[in-house]
């Protein structure tokens, strides 16, 4: 699984990545993770609002900090 987190670095999409990455190393998951501050890839992505989280290409979280819960039913744990 490939996880994006795609912001500009604001405070939200800092919390965001870092609540991933957690969920991540807790769980001892095989998910590559990566961020992406690039505005112009951001916007190629079809993305209007940030913190946005895609999963293997899809956006499946954009315009809020998603909860641990969240993240965890997303992964499927």
């Amino acid at each position: 699984m490939e996880i994006k987190v795609l912001g500009t670095g604001c405070s939200k999409c800092k919390a965001t990545y870092q609540i991933i990455e957690k969920v991540i190393k807790e769980n001892a998951l095989d998910i590559t993770l990566t961020k992406v501050e690039d505005i112009v890839e951001i916007l190629n992505s079809g993305v209007m609002s940030t913190p946005a989280v895609l999963v293997d290409g899809k956006v499946r979280i954009k315009g809020h900090v998603p909860s641990e819960s969240e993240i965890k039913q997303l992964f499927g744990i």
